[in-house]
């Protein structure tokens, strides 16, 4: 049954800062679904987390393409240019992790390159274990997957609590308090833009509690079944992580890294948590060299 959404208007996009590219839209169960879809050669999919949209990877995405890919930035259902349903409850991890599959079905991208920050994570991790034939390498930013066998750190304990207490949730500070560089008004607005009024930031508010603290969490058992496909699995990785993320400190990635056999993860000097802002074009050229070797 598809939920009651709404839907920005396109007039809130207009202008936005070092943001050329244009929107791809897909029809899924009667929702809209938008992506960016730049360049030619193998597929690279970014995705991002909470609460940011494709919008996150402007500074990513040139190296990368440049380099002779196709990179392909979808905005989750709730953000972005994609629909966004209004009931709270109806979001959770398979509905999102199903709805992000679709884009890998329907334009039937294969040998892909996964790149996944925040909420991006444990979904498009999820993607590369129960869809190998299609993901072929993955690199990992300041992300992880739970399977409620431990509490999250304080600084996330308190964004939890801080969009369970407020009605309208500030966007753009959210961002601007997990990055290093302070960030013009324009990019804060970019992050605002998708979100014109209270009903349709049901998706970001719904996020933090789709993550698993106990066992008993709807999320939890997913989680566990993919952290243990993840410490067996054998594609390629790249770990890059914020040197200074304040809401998932580096320490916590190199204990992911470790949890799942991946890298030791490279830390990214002078970036915190949204480290596509404080970094975005040096991130970018690494996944392009990393590609390329």
């Amino acid at each position: 049954m598809t939920p009651s959404a709404v839907r920005t208007p396109d007039e809130r996009f207009e202008g936005l800062p070092d943001f050329p590219f244009q929107p791809h839209y897909r029809e899924v169960d009667g929702l809209r679904l938008a992506h960016l879809d730049e360049g030619d050669g193998p597929p690279v999919i970014m995705l991002h987390g909470e609460p940011t949209w494709s919008f996150l990877w402007r500074h990513v995405l040139p190296p990368v393409r440049d380099a002779g890919h196709r990179v392909l930035c979808p905005d989750l259902v709730g953000f972005g240019r994609s629909d966004k349903p209004v009931d709270r409850d109806w979001f959770s991890y398979d509905r999102h992790t199903a709805l992000a599959a679709t884009l890998l079905e329907d334009l039937d991208l294969r040998d892909a390159t996964l790149v996944v920050h925040d909420w991006g994570g444990p979904i498009g991790l999820r993607l590369a274990v129960e869809h190998p034939d299609r993901i072929a390498r993955i690199v990992i930013t300041d992300t992880g997957v739970s399977r409620g066998d431990r509490r999250m750190p304080e600084a996330w304990q308190t964004f939890r609590a801080f969009v369970d207490r407020v009605e309208d949730l500030p966007i753009g500070p959210i961002v601007q308090g997990g990055t290093v560089s302070h960030l013009p008004d324009a990019v804060i607005a970019a992050y605002e833009a998708p979100f014109h009024d209270l009903g349709s930031k049901a998706a970001a508010r719904a996020v933090p509690g789709l993550v698993a603290e106990t066992p008993d969490h709807p999320a939890a058992a997913a989680g566990a079944r993919v952290l243990e496909a993840l410490a067996a699995d054998s594609r390629p990785t790249l770990v890059l992580w914020g040197a200074q993320d304040p809401v998932l400190p580096l320490e916590l990635g190199r204990a992911f890294a470790r949890a799942i056999g991946a890298p030791e993860p490279e830390p990214i000097p002078g970036a915190g948590h949204f480290l596509q802002e404080d970094a975005g074009a040096a991130i970018g050229a690494r996944i392009a060299d990393w590609l390329a070797a």
